[in-house]
């Protein structure tokens, strides 16, 4: 386990963005718009708390921690977290377009931007726990 809390935090709000961003999709392919709105609106709010909390680690503490598995571990590690950091970056302004296009009712534009935008923001929620997990509480790869 880390030594400060916040890297705890952070795989914790990614992993209930996950849970909100299924919901949300569910809802939506019900048909229940409102409960798809409620469902994605606290995906958002739970990732910006993630981000601001995340750059509030990284800048206070910087990267203390590095990963000390060895061999294809290591090579597992790099393949996760390489496209993880790329998406995650890339990510924000189209999550920030998904949702204008929502806010003012340019449902064909939001649809397009969806298909591509959900699953990688998934994809992002799903490796941040991944990383999480192969730095704090499988570090060498115990119990793999």
């Amino acid at each position: 386990m880390p030594d400060n809390p916040l890297p705890t935090l952070n795989a914790t709000l990614n992993f209930i963005a996950l849970i909100f961003l299924i919901f949300g999709r569910y809802y939506v392919k019900k048909g229940n718009v409102t409960r798809h709105w409620q469902f994605m609106s606290a995906a958002l709010f739970t990732s910006a708390l993630f981000l601001t909390s995340y750059l509030y680690y990284h800048f206070v503490v910087g990267s203390p921690v590095r990963y000390e598995g060895v061999g294809w571990l290591k090579g597992l590690y790099y393949l996760v977290l390489f496209p993880h950091i790329l998406l995650a970056t890339a990510q924000v302004p189209f999550i920030l377009a998904v949702v204008w296009s929502a806010l003012t009712k340019r449902f064909t534009i939001h649809v397009k931007l969806v298909r591509w935008v959900w699953p990688v923001w998934v994809y992002v929620s799903v490796t941040g726990v991944l990383v999480y997990l192969m730095l704090y509480i499988f570090p060498h790869g115990s119990g793999l």
